[in-house]
């Protein structure tokens, strides 16, 4: 660097573009069909780069695709973390979980009161919130123990995976159980009702109604099941499998949740175990990785430590931020990139932007951008703030939903939201840090099972942009190295306030 590109400090933005991710043009690119003139001048500029966002680069198995959990997570922590995932799998590949002693003492109690095992969970290998090989390994574990009554409550994707696949996966698990010589899908529901994290207690009570008392419609078969709606794999209705025999959760039972993440299906978790008290039914539950229930659930794998990130660091140096996100990732900005860690800090602002009524994001798919930019520039401008974090949520959860031309217009409502964030910046002589916390909408399409092209509204491999802006026009600045990851984040924020990296870091700042 030479003595002409010196390295500004001072106050900063820190600006998550969630499901910002890199990919050539296409027909089902939805953000290069977008006209983004701001964020196009972003990524062209020197000070410019490529994030990788997924894989073991932030603590999955390899080829894995990155999610909003452990992108903020890894942005966080400055380190790439061992996610729950790549833990429970490496239990699998080790033996450990087979014969882990918790497993081993509710297989031995349910075989002794003649009990049934009841497994619930995401039926996928969108490997976001669960594997549906993992079910594997738990069915071989309750046949090694002679469990003999073993029911698979499936909960089908069409979000992380391409829609209207739900019944090769479904397919799958039975394939899975005739190997393991037992188990049976006994209940079939869309995660929409299933795992929402969001309070709508209504569609979270046909799940748990469903799977404890067996209410739902009735079906012969997983075909006639997954193709009663019309909404697709997220949407499935309530449905009890008639080839099951009394498959409701009867006291004296086992539950078994195999979902790996916490946040989706925690909401279910917690009614069910409230149902189950209300109607006198003592069952013991346990989960494949650690959830943050209300409930007391045990887990068979225990999740990685993330503390001495940049939420550690900010606190020791007493610096103020101010978090701002819309509900649907207002977690993220600040219980995940606290490295899962639900205390509300010292000096640390939390502002959450709530929507009326049930959002419908293919008709609204501005969200609640508007007031979460205003939120931004408010805060930008107080100058005893020294670092604002904000997600701007809607080109991931609008690609959520499939629909290519929705996610169109959310980025490019977003582009414009940058555009005001980046004029307050300037304002208020602010730098910005923007970045992907993995992709999605830059690809709209995935060819399914069968071979069709179908919409896809899941997550993607590819890098994400990672830009930083100076805190004034003119500014000189060092290009950004050609490579990077989403643990350099950390370390650069810091640099950028004038304060060195924590020792926990592994990445790099990147001025």
């Amino acid at each position: 660097m030479s003595s002409s590109e010196t390295v500004f400090t001072g106050p900063g933005i820190l600006l998550v573009l969630d499901g910002w991710g890199h990919a050539d043009a296409s027909d089902d690119n939805a953000l290069a069909l977008a006209h983004t003139p701001v964020l196009d001048a972003l990524v062209a500029g020197r000070t410019s780069t490529l994030a990788e966002a997924s894989g073991e680069a932030v603590g999955l198995l390899p080829g894995t695709v990155g999610n909003s959990e452990i992108g903020h997570m890894v942005i966080g922590a400055g380190r790439p973390l061992p996610y729950d995932s790549l833990l429970v799998q490496q239990a699998i590949d080790t033996g450990a979980l087979r014969t882990h002693p918790r497993l081993d003492a509710l297989l031995e109690k349910i075989v002794g009161s003649s009990g049934a095992l009841h497994l619930i969970g995401l039926c996928s290998d969108g490997q976001i919130h669960a594997n549906v090989e993992h079910l594997g390994e738990l069915l071989a574990a309750a046949a090694a123990h002679r469990v003999r009554r073993v029911f698979v409550h499936a909960i089908t994707d069409g979000r992380d995976v391409a829609d209207h696949t739900s019944e090769a996966y479904l397919t799958r698990v039975a394939e899975l159980a005739a190997r393991a010589g037992v188990g049976q899908i006994a209940t079939v529901i869309g995660r929409g009702y299933a795992m929402d994290k969001a309070g709508n207690l209504d569609l979270t009570e046909q799940a748990v109604t469903l799977v404890a008392d067996g209410r739902g419609v009735s079906a012969d078969s997983v075909h006639a099941a997954v193709t009663a709606g019309e909404r697709g794999d997220e949407w499935v209705p309530a449905t009890v499998l008639t080839a099951a025999d009394d498959a409701s959760v009867a006291d004296g039972d086992a539950v078994l949740w195999f979902n790996f993440r916490s946040d989706r299906i925690q909401q279910f978790a917690d009614r069910f175990s409230e149902h189950l008290t209300a109607t006198g039914r003592s069952v013991d539950m346990v989960s494949l990785a650690q959830y943050d229930t209300r409930t007391a659930i045990p887990a068979l794998v225990q999740r990685t430590d993330a503390s001495g990130g940049l939420a550690d660091e900010l606190t020791a140096a007493g610096l103020r931020t101010v978090r701002i996100a819309e509900t649907e990732k207002f977690e993220h900005v600040t219980y995940y990139i606290n490295g899962r860690d639900a205390t509300v800090r010292s000096g640390e602002e939390h502002v959450r932007i709530t929507g009326e009524g049930k959002p419908d994001y293919v008709a609204r798919p501005r969200m609640n951008l508007d007031r979460v930019t205003a939120a931004v520039v408010e805060a930008a401008a107080r100058p005893e703030v020294d670092l604002v974090v904000a997600n701007l949520a809607n080109i991931d959860v609008v690609g959520h939903t499939g629909r290519l031309a929705a996610t169109v217009t959310a980025c490019e409502a977003t582009d414009a939201a940058v555009g005001q964030v980046l004029e307050a910046a300037r304002d208020s002589h602010r730098w910005v840090l923007a970045v992907g916390d993995h992709g999605n909408a830059e690809r709209m399409t995935k060819q399914a099972p069968d071979g069709t092209v179908r919409p896809y509204g899941g997550h993607t491999t590819n890098p994400v942009p990672l830009v930083i802006v100076p805190p004034d026009a003119g500014t000189p600045t060092p290009a950004l190295p050609e490579t990077a990851t989403l643990a350099d984040v950390a370390p650069t924020v810091l640099h950028l306030l004038g304060h060195k990296p924590g020792s926990a870091m592994t990445g790099r700042p990147l001025l």
